[in-house]
């Protein structure tokens, strides 16, 4: 049987690879926002996904990358019934879980809020090695029923 049969309320949105650099970003985001647009969702629910994507993939290029570089950034977003499942995956070395343990809101400096915003926006995020053995795949899910 067919992995569609198993699934049948299921629908990619998008699937897009790029390359680990800040010039991607600005492209990535009205590439989702159009994709995520075509589904009928408030306005304010596909800016908050959108803006969550976006501070995830500066992470991976400033964090997991340690910088701009040609390596990939995998983005798949699919529909299961009502629940938004959006997956980043990258090449970089392994990182642990803490490395998404959000800094005290209280320390006031620029930078730094992302996980907080992330967490905030969607439901559940959570970060872990890739199956192939290298890279990490970071997982956000957000219902939108």
């Amino acid at each position: 049987m067919s992995q569609q049969a198993h699934h049948p309320n299921r629908c990619v949105i998008l699937d897009h690879q790029f390359p680990s650099r800040a010039r991607e970003l600005g492209p990535t985001r009205a590439m989702t926002r159009m994709a995520l647009n075509n589904h009928g969702w408030r306005s304010d629910i596909v800016e908050d996904i959108v803006l969550a994507i976006d501070e995830a993939c500066q992470n991976i290029i400033r964090h997991a990358y340690h910088g701009e570089c040609q390596d990939p950034i995998m983005l798949h977003i699919e529909l299961n019934n009502d629940v938004l499942v959006i997956v980043l995956e990258d090449r970089a070395p392994t990182v642990g879980p803490d490395c998404m343990t959000p800094r005290a809101l209280d320390d006031i400096r620029p930078g730094g809020l992302g996980c907080h915003f992330m967490r905030q926006v969607m439901d559940s995020v959570s970060i872990g090695p890739s199956p192939t053995g290298q890279g990490n795949i970071l997982r956000m899910i957000k219902s939108v029923s």
